[in-house]
């Protein structure tokens, strides 16, 4: 799977959910496209966690100077 971006693997994801859900597969040619909808979503949740890490925000501190400090998720 030679996938670069997130938005190719999504849209990849998406198609062979519908493909899937159409329910004109062979039973061989389901499970092809599941395993194939599997590395797509291992893909993008890996994208997903590494921006996740990467997102700062930006902080502005009491003297008027801006800090980052790394996203918290709410709970």
């Amino acid at each position: 799977m030679a996938v670069e971006k997130f938005e190719t693997a999504l849209k990849k994801l998406e198609d062979v959910v519908k493909k899937l859900e159409g329910g004109e597969l062979s039973l061989e040619d389901s499970l092809k496209a599941f395993e194939e909808g599997v590395k797509y979503s291992a893909f993008c949740s890996k994208k997903l966690n590494e921006a996740e890490r990467r997102v700062e925000l930006l902080v502005k501190q009491r003297d008027g100077s801006l800090t980052t400090r790394p996203f918290e998720e709410e709970e």
